[in-house]
């Protein structure tokens, strides 16, 4: 059974910087892009960030490019984003996620994703 475990969420305030981790099991995920997707209340959940399984397959929403970073080591089966200068709007819940097409991440097509973490709330606030 493929489990996702999120940690790493919490309160901050804005300008200030988090990192949230996810590690996988009950599978390989070499060959799966791996990535982060986002849920405000009373909105719908959106795509963050994105690694395939090739360095050059890493893709950004645009409100977070230049202040989100991805990356995942395949040897851990795990994922990070690393938050910087964070704004109140990022408040969310943050879902790791696990997929074998990164269209579905880019497209933002939730009900395609092959795997979901439980997710982790981040709250950015003064």
């Amino acid at each position: 059974q493929v489990q996702l475990v999120e940690s790493g969420g919490g309160s901050v305030q804005p300008g200030d910087s988090l990192r949230l981790s996810c590690v996988g099991s009950g599978r390989g995920f070499s060959t799966y892009s791996m990535g982060w997707f986002r849920q405000a209340p009373g909105k719908e959940r959106e795509f963050v960030a994105v690694r395939g399984f090739t360095d050059s397959m890493t893709y950004y929403a645009d409100s977070v490019k230049g202040r989100f970073t991805v990356w995942r080591d395949d040897v851990k089966n795990s994922v990070y984003l690393q938050m910087n200068n964070l704004k109140p709007e990022d408040t969310a819940v943050y879902y790791c996620a696990t997929d074998r097409r990164i269209d579905d991440f880019c497209l933002g097509r939730v009900a395609d994703v092959d795997y979901w973490g439980q997710g982790t709330q981040v709250t950015v606030s003064s």
